[in-house]
């Protein structure tokens, strides 16, 4: 009997271990985790601070504030990234738009031909966001050529905003220049681009002629002595 009993015992063990062997693909049970009941509100304490000095940061490379940068933080990649693409963007700049069009309105044009309004192109008039959301939304160091090789698709979109402003500006006789650190050798993509998104009829389009700091003021005086042309007054 004890002998019986003994074999019974091992052939139980045996078909328990092979049939964990035969489920050995069968995940073990969870481990139940508790977290401490205010973790949800750290997290969004986080985020909101995130948010905060994310906001903080942007205000103050738009308004000049810091010395030079090359890239964003690394932290707020996102929020550059909802910020560009989704309404709030968009909201910012029909709101300068609308408040330009404003302005615009209540100038007192003169009859000498010589009241004018000066665009610049990109991001004024042309949107390279499709080029930056490639490129890290300002992650990555500018890159020059890379970015040369996206001006020379002349595909880049038209500001709606921007758009209905510059018509409204040619409505009410102002004379328009387009004023941009283009190079000069990029003439040809840039006016196909401009056409291409809706900007036509023109007075002048100015660009960059110089290829080095020593001719930048070079570049600035034939600017001035431009506008000098056709400007009754440079304020």
């Amino acid at each position: 009997m004890a002998f019986l009993r003994i074999f019974l015992l091992l052939s139980l063990l045996s078909l328990a271990f092979s049939h964990e062997t035969f489920n050995s693909h069968v995940l073990p049970r969870p481990l139940i985790l508790e977290y401490p009941e205010n973790v949800e509100i750290q997290f969004k304490e986080f985020a909101e601070e995130l948010r905060l000095q994310c906001t903080s940061w942007r205000f103050a490379a738009e308004t000049n504030n810091f010395s030079p940068w090359k890239t964003i933080p690394q932290e707020c990649v996102d929020y550059v990234k909802d910020y560009m693409m989704g309404r709030a963007y968009s909201i910012d700049v029909e709101r300068v738009s609308k408040e330009a069009g404003v302005f615009a309105k209540s100038v007192k044009l003169s009859e000498d031909g010589k009241d004018a309004w000066v665009f610049d192109v990109d991001e004024t008039l042309l949107s390279n966001l499709p080029y930056y959301a490639e490129h890290g939304y300002g992650l990555e160091i500018f890159d020059p050529v890379e970015f040369n090789k996206w001006v020379e698709k002349a595909i880049a979109p038209a500001i709606q905003p921007s758009l209905k402003l510059y018509e409204e500006i040619l409505g009410l006789g102002f004379k328009v220049f387009l004023l941009t650190g283009r190079s000069e050798r990029q003439r040809g993509v840039t006016v196909e681009n401009l056409n291409n998104a809706g900007f036509q009829n023109w007075d002048k389009l100015i660009l960059r002629f110089y290829h080095g700091s020593k001719h930048k003021c070079m570049f600035l005086c034939l600017c001035l002595g431009i506008l000098k042309q056709h400007l009754s007054v440079i304020s």
